[in-house]
């Protein structure tokens, strides 16, 4: 794993914890699986920037702030 999707995996998990979802509720919000966001919360899915813009919607902040 690249140290960016370390960095990236670590800022989503936080941000969803911050805002009590679960992976699951995530999940749900986005349409997708549950496991496909514990694959991102561990560094191990290279996400298109277009699901990454639609993560950072239903996480409510902006692209910015999961990669910085």
């Amino acid at each position: 794993m690249s140290e960016i999707s370390i960095k990236f995996a670590k800022k989503v998990k936080e941000i969803r914890l911050k805002k009590g979802m679960s992976q699951g509720d995530l999940a749900k919000i986005l349409g997708l699986h549950p496991t496909y966001i514990s694959s991102i919360e561990r560094g191990v899915r290279n996400m298109s920037l277009k699901n990454i813009e639609k993560l950072a919607k239903a996480l409510g902040v902006s692209i910015k702030n999961l990669v910085e």
